[in-house]
């Protein structure tokens, strides 16, 4: 793995925001999960037809959010800003969990990719996020995504 990254105090909000938002879905709370969305986002940003607007994001993350089936987990590894200071890139591993105790693969892992923007009001939401999709994971690989996982942004 490459060097820990040593983060602006811009970044580590990015940071703060990208757990934050993680934290919304894993409570299972859809508004504050929709907070976190820009209007004008797009989810799925590399497919030939993303989801487009909070509303319908919403709409279709409901479920997740609801944990019907799946529970997903994701924290940042890597922030960016960019030089103009409104525009991020986020990035981490993504963990998903089958909740039927007899689903196999039980585990899949992926990594997320989000660009957030600092809106008017000054608070970062996310306008576009995709990822890799992803593959049928170990129990062990589980556990390492759960170990990798920090709260605290590694500042500079």
């Amino acid at each position: 793995m490459d060097a820990a990254p040593q983060l602006s105090a811009e970044e580590c909000a990015v940071w703060a925001r990208e757990l934050g938002f993680a934290r919304a879905l894993a409570e299972h709370d859809a508004a504050a999960f929709a907070a976190f969305v820009h209007p004008q986002a797009a989810f799925g940003a590399g497919r030939p037809q993303p989801t487009r607007g909070r509303e319908a994001i919403a709409a279709q993350w409901a479920d997740l959010i609801a944990g019907k089936g799946l529970r997903l987990r994701w924290y940042p590894q890597r922030v960016t800003v960019a030089g103009v200071g409104d525009v991020a890139w986020s990035t981490g591993p993504a963990l998903y969990q089958r909740i039927d105790p007899g689903a196999q693969p039980r585990y899949l892992i992926g990594q997320y990719q989000s660009v957030w923007r600092r809106d008017a009001d000054g608070v970062w939401r996310v306008l576009f996020d995709d990822g890799i999709a992803p593959r049928p994971a170990t129990e062990a690989e589980a556990m390492a995504f759960e170990r990798g996982r920090r709260e605290d942004c590694p500042r500079r």
